[in-house]
């Protein structure tokens, strides 16, 4: 039997289909990009959606044939925010604009337009893919004006799960993102490794986005990490998401916002998760809740219990005295009801293990974040990001170990472009990884240590703090990976 997703994705489509037909307008002008569940690039905003109503998730653009060619608009426009009508930055027009699906092996073209009186860019976060030309090169500037045409290949051994696409513009990227610039990519395969019974499992992209009001817009000046916000999922205030008694779901926890962090809890539930930063596990492990910090991502699996509701929240968190004190928050409902679903047992190994525990280092680093009493500058090994200073050189098909060690008074969310890591321990305890990550949460005055595997791909590219005022204000470093 068919999920209630996919049956609602190809009713979608077949609704679109026709709708092309008459309008002759596409989401990518022709292209080879199959569209579901929304409009495509240049169409009207969709109807504003109240507080509670059901979850929705955004329009996909998905490839077909081992290619998705598709049209990003960037611009500012009034649109609808959470059920209001405010000025966002935004992406086809749409505060939460599509998921991009492909497959491993697959091409990506995308015709990045900018609408903007400024310049921007786009980076697929967590994507092995090349760093350099036209595909994830986040030196590149899209000025005002100007259409830029990216291209990205695919490995076939790429990773499945879930992965987000944002503006990298420096030093504009916390407000870009904050304006509303991001936006989920899946890689298709995750499913692969369930059980037959949940081969075709509903699966929800659950987008954590939070937006700051200042009068009729979203707040992109003057961003305090700390101030009140609101919290989205897929861009709506608390909705509803509908679960059979027994039924599991496959939810996309990603946490797509410029600056704040979520510890993300299902009250009456456990998470069973499946995939870390689209890396999927060796073996499937279960948490009360999960602390997400900027940039993060996890794949979990959710089970619905006895008929009634329940809440996803975001509880209490605090990034440490020279940081940021989260509240408790409702994030969304969950209502069991309907027919019960027969028990379906999870397997106890889950995907092939990947380990760096026994590889041979080519070099060991150590880098450390710091910042100014004012927290206003933001520094890695006591220096400020330049764009035009290598400060890494490291070697293609070779592991290396660094030490990242915080020197302030909160925490920051470490994060490497074009390669995944593996994280060996946290304050000096080992850490039993059951996957590989591209983003790690570095405790106040505490240490991390990762195992990186430097693959595939020459070229310039970054590290940095993902808490995206941190990396505007300086803590980004340009890591080269030569031959």
């Amino acid at each position: 039997m068919r999920s209630r997703h996919t049956l609602t994705r190809l009713v979608a489509g077949l609704l679109l289909a026709c709708a092309v037909a008459v309008s002759g307008c596409g989401s990518g002008g022709g292209t080879d990009t199959d569209t579901r569940t929304g409009s495509g690039a240049g169409r009207a905003e969709a109807t504003p959606v109240r507080a509670g109503a059901p979850l929705k998730d955004p329009e996909e653009l998905v490839s077909r044939g081992g290619v998705l060619r598709a049209r990003l608009d960037v611009s500012r426009r009034k649109v609808d925010v959470a059920g209001r009508k405010l000025w966002a930055l935004t992406y086809n027009g749409r505060y939460m604009p599509p998921t991009l699906r492909i497959q491993p092996g697959d091409r990506m073209e995308l015709e990045v337009r900018n609408r903007l009186d400024k310049y921007t860019n786009l980076h697929v976060h967590g994507l092995h893919v090349s760093p350099s030309g036209n595909s994830d090169n986040v030196f590149i500037h899209i000025h005002p004006g100007e259409t830029f045409h990216y291209a990205y290949k695919f490995l076939k051994t790429i990773k499945p799960g879930t992965y987000w696409y944002h503006s990298h513009a420096h030093p504009m990227s916390a407000p870009q993102v904050a304006g509303g610039m991001s936006g989920v990519i899946v890689v298709e395969g995750l499913k692969r490794y369930l059980p037959p019974a949940l081969r075709n499992i509903t699966e929800h992209v659950v987008a954590l986005k939070d937006f700051q009001v200042e009068g009729d817009e979203v707040r992109t000046r003057n961003l305090r990490i700390g101030g009140a916000t609101n919290r989205t999922v897929n861009g709506q205030l608390t909705p509803t998401i509908s679960i059979r008694p027994g039924e599991y779901q496959l939810w996309r926890l990603a946490n797509i916002s410029a600056n704040i962090y979520y510890k993300v809890h299902l009250q009456g539930q456990q998470f069973q998760v499946i995939a870390q930063d689209a890396s999927p596990v060796d073996r499937i492990w279960k948490a009360d809740s999960l602390v997400i910090a900027s940039g993060a991502r996890y794949d979990v699996l959710v089970r619905g219990g006895p008929r009634g509701s329940t809440q996803l929240q975001t509880l209490a968190y605090s990034t440490g005295s020279a940081g940021n004190q989260f509240p408790k928050v409702r994030l969304a409902t969950l209502v069991s009801e309907g027919e019960e679903v027969p028990p379906v047992a999870l397997p106890a190994a889950f995907a092939p293990r990947v380990d760096l525990s026994d590889a041979k280092l080519a070099a060991r680093r150590t880098m450390v974040f710091s910042e100014n009493k004012a927290g206003t500058l933001f520094y890695i090994n006591g220096k400020r990001f330049d764009p035009d200073r290598v400060d890494v050189r490291s070697r293609v098909n070779t592991v290396e170990e660094w030490t990242v060690r915080n020197d302030s008074d909160e925490e920051h969310s470490f994060h490497v472009h074009t390669n995944h890591f593996q994280l060996m321990s946290v304050n000096g305890r080992p850490y039993q990884a059951r996957s590989m990550q591209d983003t790690a949460n570095v405790p106040a005055r505490g240490r991390i240590v990762v195992r990186n595997h430097f693959l595939d791909y020459t070229g310039k590219t970054v590290l940095h703090c993902h808490i995206l005022n941190h990396e505007d204000g300086g803590m980004m470093a340009v890591l080269e990976i030569v031959k």
